[in-house]
């Protein structure tokens, strides 16, 4: 949970392929600030970055681009084929990710923006859930992942397959967030599903905080 008054920070996590984005883009059109993980993962790997120094020392020049840039798709064909591998990523970018939250957690309060949404995949690998007042997971059934998945990423079967094994699995997802959105229909069913709960989550602030926002 985080420390700043009157600041609720609610993460937003699940399976890749489950629908993330929709449920995301609600809690911003409702008013919540939005920190999006994948977002600082790219900024914090940009060229001359500490982070990506680091990277290089691990993984050699094979994961950089002629122009020194970090070649992404390299990189993933190292890390989602071995789970050490993806273990030695995390290690190395989850420190660099976290405290760029933390200092976007500071900034929006600074500017008095007091419901804030942290949109993070690996909301739990990354122990960034310790700042968090509720977690909200997505999930789906693996079919219906695996086809979003090689659909949005314009990879095959086996590629979605490793994405999708080197996850946490649905009943960790289930066991360790305050609420869970199933996404099995269509993309109406689940925005209005997270409309309900946004609204939920809005009066709650109101009933913690005393602020009139429902």
């Amino acid at each position: 949970m985080n420390s700043l008054d009157g600041v609720m920070v609610v993460g937003l996590t699940g399976q890749t392929g489950a629908g993330k984005s929709t449920v995301s883009r609600v809690f911003v059109e409702n008013g919540f600030r939005l920190i999006d993980a994948d977002a600082i993962a790219r900024l914090v790997v940009a060229c001359g970055s500490h982070c990506l120094a680091d990277l290089r020392e691990c993984f050699s020049d094979v994961i950089l681009k002629a122009n020194g840039e970090l070649d992404r798709q390299a990189l993933a064909a190292i890390v989602f084929s071995d789970h050490h591998k993806l273990e030695m990523l995390n290690t190395i970018m989850y420190p660099y990710i976290v405290g760029e939250i933390l200092r976007m957690i500071h900034h929006f309060s600074q500017q008095n923006h007091k419901m804030i949404l942290l949109d993070a995949p690996t909301l739990f690998e990354s122990r960034a859930d310790d700042f968090c007042d509720l977690i909200v997971s997505v999930v789906a059934d693996e079919k219906i992942r695996k086809k979003r998945i090689m659909q949005r990423d314009s990879i095959p079967e086996g590629a979605a397959l490793q994405r999708m094994e080197m996850q946490l699995p649905e009943s960790f997802f289930r066991s360790h967030s305050d609420t869970v959105l199933e996404n099995n229909g269509s993309l109406q069913e689940l925005y209005d599903s997270a409309q309900e709960l946004v609204t939920k989550m809005i009066c709650y602030y109101e009933s913690q905080y005393g602020a009139l926002l429902c």
